[in-house]
This record gives C-alpha cells, sequence and structure tokens, in this order.
C-alpha cells in the first residue's frame, strides 16, 4: 500500500468533503460525526462529482440523482464505490491506495 498525505486538509473536528487527486483518481475525503472517511469522487452511474454532494446518515449522497453509498463500505442501493484507508500522521491527514494486483489478492486472502 502507498499512503498519500494532504497538509492541505485541516480542522478535521468540522463536517467535509474535500476532492483529492491521487495518481489519475479523484477522491473525497469525508470527515463526518468526528470520523474520517475516503472514498471515490465518481458517482458509478453517470459519472458526477460527489464531492459536490452531501453526508448524511453515515452517507455521501451524489448531488444529482441522490443516490446514496455508506462511507465505511461503499455500498449504495445498486452500486458500489470504491473506499479507501485514511489515517491522520504526524498531525497530516493520509490516504493509502492499493495497486490492482494488491486488489486481486485481497479478494483471494478472505
Amino acid at each position: 500500500m502507498k499512503w498519500y498525505s494532504f497538509p492541505e486538509i485541516t480542522d478535521t473536528d468540522k463536517p467535509f468533503i474535500q476532492k483529492v487527486k491521487i495518481a489519475d483518481k479523484s477522491i473525497c475525503v469525508v470527515g463526518y460525526e468526528g470520523k474520517l472517511f475516503a472514498v471515490s469522487a465518481i458517482c458509478p452511474h453517470q459519472g458526477f462529482d460527489l464531492s459536490l454532494g452531501s453526508c448524511e446518515n453515515n452517507k455521501i449522497i451524489c448531488p444529482v440523482h441522490g443516490y446514496s453509498f455508506d462511507l465505511q463500505t461503499g455500498k449504495g442501493a445498486q452500486d458500489y464505490i470504491k473506499t479507501y484507508p485514511v489515517k491522520i500522521e504526524n498531525g497530516v491527514v493520509c490516504v493509502g491506495t492499493t495497486s490492482v494486483w494488491d486488489d486481486i489478492k485481497q479478494l483471494f486472502n478472505k
């Protein structure tokens, strides 16, 4: 796993949604009810930007069609969005990503 730091994300005690880029991926870092989450910033239905949405009941909500996805698991009513590990290290928010091969290996190790 490779970790990326985002020192520009501050004041994580308040609710927020902030889009960041890691390589070619758009990711929403979300602060909600005192916890940090990282999920794909792209709604799987028509590619809309989830960072323009809102959060409610531990879900991120698409600003266009209102579809919601669990911040912890990425599960929606019909689809999933990718989730990423997130942590604070030395006061800096960090998001972890895995390679495709890491994801495949994890499927077989369940």
